[in-house]
């Protein structure tokens, strides 16, 4: 539990979360509790979890995963204790086109709480057209399905 400080404004709570994440690094993510709400709520297109231990675990899985991760946010919208990212996320897959970065570009909504900690964090982005059409197999049905949509 960390002791409490003085509450941030909503701009410089999005600068700080901004920087963390723009600055992750794998020994980063045991401080995410600095950050978020113990609570905390985390949604993107293939996790729903709740609570700081449940969220680590989702961006060391992400370590673990992949090759040189980092995101470079691009936009920002700060409204009251609401924010809009947009971001493009940066990564290289382990099992294949090694050393070829890969880029899945979204957003995240976060919500603030009074501490300027993040409540709610729900990305957003298409796992279809960012992610899978990316994958050897899977990637040639997607881009023949969406083909077919479009025709």
């Amino acid at each position: 539990m960390h002791p409490p400080r003085a509450p941030l404004t909503a701009e410089d709570a999005v600068t700080r979360v901004v920087a963390f994440f723009e600055h992750l690094s794998p020994a980063d993510v045991a401080t995410i509790g600095e950050f978020y709400a113990p609570q905390a709520r985390f949604k993107d297109p293939f996790n729903e979890m709740q609570g700081v231990p449940a969220i680590q675990a989702i961006f060391a899985h992400m370590f673990e995963a992949l090759e040189q991760p980092r995101f470079v946010v691009t936009g920002r919208v700060v409204q009251g204790t609401q924010c809009f990212l947009t971001w493009d996320f940066l990564f290289a897959f382990k099992g294949f086109d090694k050393g070829v970065t890969q880029t899945v570009r979204g957003a995240s909504h976060l919500v603030l709480d009074e501490q300027g900690l993040v409540t709610l964090h729900r990305d957003y982005w298409d796992a279809a057209e960012e992610l899978y059409e990316k994958l050897p197999v899977v990637g040639a049905l997607m881009r023949w399905l969406k083909k077919r949509a479009n025709s």
